[in-house]
């Protein structure tokens, strides 16, 4: 496992850039609104100055048809010293063409808090090769700028992994839960969605505690990019807790074996500590998943190993925050899951 450097805490009053490194959603006039609202949240809920690079706001076929371009704003927001952390605006699905255009010793030399999550897999492997410890949680236009306002789970956990230097610790279930698709127009901006009673983390094999550094993303992402330079090193997984979550496409269970089986066939799966799963969207396959999960395990050797699931992170509201190689812990006889470090340093 590489070493990974953890960035410098926020502080309110600090200077974050937002980026849109796929979808181009922040640019569209019809849902502008629904960024400037999370970019309120960003200031209002946690005292940060949000800048725009040039980019951000661009019209969506323009993020689109300049994957450069998309890097380029990503670069800059790394080489200057005035920003402290880089936001995603959101995820989308060609995130994987910015590759030629990264330059690994900009964002090694100059660590910072990155934040995002399913597309954004990518932009988070990036980090892992160049050695920083970024951040799987929040986006602007979905959870910073969650209608009416954003769950006090998310805001809690934001500022336990951004704004303090402390050990994260035990993170516990969220009480509700949702994944309902409302239309980003002004006329539900003051709708909630509905939410709904969690059912709390399973066990799904294994007994005892289970340590490890923390590697992952959305499944689906993450199995895109094996093969490219993004795809960690094989010894990568050594001891390593992987943490998946699958997204607002719903993979059917047997993609989930699918992927599962490749990872087994490249080692992977021999060489982890355990599994953490998220709450699948929409809940849609809670139930197919779990045996799917046990039968690629086991198909490798791996039945006894400690797996966790329905955890509040990825494609649902609210959500915790995972920093990438930092120390966790599943304890099966507590049903619990704990992250040991701190998301970011002094």
């Amino acid at each position: 496992m590489r070493k990974l450097k953890k960035p410098p805490k926020l502080n309110p009053g600090d200077k974050a850039a937002t980026v849109s490194l796929s979808w181009g959603g922040a640019g569209d006039d019809e849902i502008r609104w629904r960024y400037q609202q999370g970019k309120e949240r960003l200031q209002s809920l946690f005292g940060l100055e949000i800048v725009e690079m040039p980019h951000t706001l661009a019209s969506p076929s323009f993020v689109y048809n300049n994957p450069q371009a998309r890097a380029e704003d990503l670069m800059a927001a790394f080489s200057d010293p005035t920003v402290k952390g880089i936001f995603c605006c959101v995820g989308g699905d060609d995130t994987i063409r910015l590759l030629p255009f990264i330059d690994y010793d900009i964002i090694r030399n100059n660590p910072k808090v990155f934040m995002g999550y399913s597309d954004s897999t990518v932009n988070h492997l990036m980090c892992f090769k160049a050695g920083l410890s970024s951040i799987y949680g929040p986006a602007v236009l979905t959870d910073f700028a969650e209608n009416i306002k954003m769950p006090e789970y998310t805001v809690h956990w934001l500022k336990k992994a951004l704004f303090s230097s402390e050990p994260i610790g035990e993170i516990y279930p969220s009480a509700e839960w949702t994944s309902e698709r409302l239309e980003w127009t002004a006329e539900n901006k003051n709708t909630s969605r509905k939410f709904f009673k969690n059912r709390g983390y399973e066990v799904l094999q294994g007994s005892g505690k289970a340590q490890g550094h923390l590697i992952g993303g959305c499944i689906e992402v993450f199995d895109w990019l094996r093969g490219t330079s993004f795809f960690p090193d094989i010894d990568d997984f050594c001891g390593a807790i992987l943490f998946f979550e699958t997204s607002e496409d719903k993979p059917p269970p047997c993609n989930i074996g699918y992927i599962l089986r490749a990872m087994g066939a490249m080692g992977v799966l021999e060489r982890v500590n355990g599994i953490v799963f998220g709450k699948p969207c929409d809940n849609k396959y809670y139930g197919e998943y779990k045996p799917e999960i046990k039968k690629v395990l086991a198909e490798y050797g791996k039945s006894e190993m400690p797996v966790l699931y329905n955890l509040s992170f990825g494609h649902c509201e609210p959500k915790f925050c995972i920093p990438y190689g930092a120390k966790a812990e599943i304890d099966c006889d507590r049903t619990a899951f704990s992250i040991l470090e701190s998301g970011t340093s002094e």
